[in-house]
């Protein structure tokens, strides 16, 4: 399958109501994994990806290893790949463009690309974000490939009070987002099932929720009109405390 047929294969998984599952892998052999129990895509999760390098996420890892990581888990699967490139490691929208240019290279059909100033404080403007936005979404098509990108807003993440108050910021971002360029919008933190239930009421993107506590159920996340889930972290901590608790029972 070429990488075009790919990235179109990957956009149809995103359906209203019948959410793609995606369990985020770290590396060639986690990938593997995942895509031998059935994903119909394998998307990597940047904390993960760095801390199996030993660094802590928020771009400290080199995005020389960060290509080199993405493209072993793209040579090693059939499944389409996107991969979790926090805010494309810069500020400039040029350089975020080339960067992104590399990774489409590598393989990759999509990428999560978040508006947090990752190596500064708060969010970028809503206008800097859709330069940002645009000028992936040119990137793309000059490379001839419909890279899926899903628009990450920070605005739950974290947050301290009221979700609410965010709704209607995050409404007006992703209405910005979409006029953009991007073809999907995550919203990481947010839990409470009327305010994810407005969000996708309210977004023409597929929404993306990540699994955490608190967060309703696959099948209630699928009525409230959800189009993707993802696991980020959450599969590296599973894995490395199983790998722990076995070398304990076995250095006992």
């Amino acid at each position: 399958m070429s990488q075009r047929e790919k990235a179109a294969q990957f956009a149809a998984l995103h359906v209203k109501g019948s959410p793609v599952v995606l369990y985020n892998a770290w590396d060639a052999g986690s990938a593997k994994a995942v895509a031998e129990a059935g994903a119909k895509a394998v998307a990597t999760s940047s904390w993960a990806v760095a801390e199996a390098q030993g660094y802590r996420d928020g771009e400290h890892i080199p995005l020389e290893l960060v290509e080199r990581v993405v493209a072993r888990i793209a040579g090693a699967i059939d499944v389409p790949v996107t991969a979790d490139f926090e805010g494309g490691y810069s500020e400039d929208s040029d350089a975020v463009a080339e960067n992104v240019s590399r990774l489409i290279d590598l393989g990759v059909v999509g990428i999560n690309f978040e508006d947090r100033v990752v190596k500064g404080t708060g969010l970028y403007p809503g206008y800097r974000q859709v330069c940002r936005i645009e000028a992936i979404r040119g990137a793309a098509e000059k490379k001839g490939v419909g890279l899926f990108i899903n628009a990450r807003t920070d605005l739950f993440l974290g947050q301290t009070g009221d979700p609410a108050r965010s709704i209607d910021e995050a409404l007006k971002r992703a209405r910005a987002y979409a006029d953009a360029g991007a073809s999907g919008f995550f919203v990481p933190g947010l839990r409470d099932e009327a305010l994810i239930g407005r969000i996708c009421d309210g977004v023409s993107l597929p929404v993306n929720v990540l699994v955490m506590d608190g967060v309703p159920p696959k099948e209630r996340l699928a009525a409230l009109g959800v189009a993707r889930i993802s696991y980020g972290h959450l599969p590296y901590v599973a894995a490395m405390s199983a790998v722990k608790e076995a070398a304990l029972r076995a250095l006992s």
